[in-house]
């Protein structure tokens, strides 16, 4: 195994594909996840205004919709026809549009409509944007209802009754800042990793065969296919868990992402996800010993992971083919021990089965050792 393992080293010496696909792309989708969302939410979205009342009211409220974070006021329009092709256009994202004597009707008593469009095209910025605008206009409801039962001579402590009956607390739990950053970071980077996992370790394999050194490495390992492989990919699991290490270091240690599960929680789980995509990445290529499709079918299994994951839609929602389907992904154990042992500090014995799955993948090339040294062996490579 040490001169299969030193022989590993003098390949990743003389091909810069092993450093840019374990250590440097790696750190540019660190860099470049973290900081897109660094601000933790979308702020200063643009937002117009159809004001066809242009009273005092609705200009407080337009100006206290402007002073929200998530929102930016850029611009009015005449009609909703004008306002509508700007959301098409993409020049904002929602519009407001108060109609004729909106003001007079609120004072009178006669619910005049405030409509609010937005696009839901882009789904955070359109559920960012609807939650301010049900809020301005719940605020603009009351400013003129406290104004006028003030003017009637209602006490004051009446009127907060009156507008307020029930006083909702809401405790957003884990994540009580809303942070997009530390929601969706963790699963982002560590599949595009993963990804790279998967393709490299199929690759490095694959190269063997294409220039002709499959038999050279067999031989070096004593013609044993378990002490060949574990040296060619020891040098590889080094590196990525080393990354791996690195990206948990800094999201949880200097960015600060809630966590209530320790450090040896999170190390473990990060070895363990490493472990589980070079199992997959030797397996699909042990299946098929094609270079092109292996890495084909990783690259697909690692998009598809994405989906599966249950972030963007939740697992629980999707039909029972895919339910089922779901566990064939590593990156959706991956995520259901982070939510459950990392970010809510659970026990690891609540996700007991999910451990034992990424345990399952990185063991799962086992069955398929003898093909793959018969692959080596004859060291035939198919273009």
């Amino acid at each position: 195994m040490r001169s299969v393992f030193l022989r590993e080293l003098r390949l990743m010496r003389h091909n810069g594909l092993y450093l840019a696909c374990l250590v440097v792309f790696p750190l540019l989708v660190m860099i470049f996840f973290t900081s897109l969302m660094g601000e933790g939410q979308p702020a200063e979205m643009p937002v117009g205004v159809v004001d066809l009342d242009n009273s005092s009211t609705t200009r407080k409220i337009v100006r206290s919709l402007d002073a929200f974070q998530n929102t930016c006021v850029k611009g009015y329009y005449s009609d909703v026809a004008a306002a509508r092709e700007a959301v098409q256009k993409g020049e904002i994202y929602a519009f407001i549009y108060f109609p004729h004597d909106c003001s007079a009707n609120m004072i009178t008593g006669k619910q005049p409509g405030i409509s609010f469009y937005y696009t839901m095209s882009f789904l955070s910025a359109g559920s960012l944007l609807l939650s301010d605008l049900k809020t301005i206009a719940t605020l603009g409801y009351a400013a003129v209802a406290k104004a006028k039962m003030q003017a009637m001579g209602v006490p004051e402590s009446q009127i907060m009754t009156l507008l307020q009956p029930i006083k909702v607390e809401l405790h957003r739990v884990g994540n009580p800042s809303t942070d997009y950053n530390a929601y969706l970071s963790p699963m982002l980077v560590p599949g595009v990793m993963l990804l790279f996992i998967f393709i490299f370790t199929a690759y490095s394999i694959g190269m063997e065969l294409k220039f002709h050194r499959s038999k050279e490495w067999l031989d070096t390992a004593g013609g044993n296919i378990f002490v060949a492989l574990a040296g060619k990919m020891l040098p590889q699991m080094i590196l990525s868990m080393t990354m791996m290490f690195i990206y948990l270091i800094y999201i949880y240690g200097v960015m600060g992402f809630p966590h209530q599960g320790s450090w040896t929680v999170i190390f473990l789980l990060g070895a363990l996800t490493v472990l589980a995509a070079e199992g997959f990445g030797v397996f699909m290529f042990s299946l098929l010993p094609h270079v092109r499709m292996s890495m084909s079918l990783c690259s697909l299994w690692a998009v598809l992971s994405f989906s599966m994951v249950g972030t963007a839609f939740p697992i629980m929602a999707m039909d029972p083919a895919l339910k089922a389907l779901a566990w064939l992904f590593p990156l959706r154990h991956y995520f259901v021990i982070y939510q459950t042992g990392v970010f809510n500090g659970f026990p690891l014995t609540d996700c007991w089965v999910h451990v034992v799955c990424l345990l399952a993948f990185a063991l799962l090339p086992l069955p398929l050792m003898g093909r793959l040294k018969k692959a080596m062996a004859e060291g035939e490579y198919l273009n």
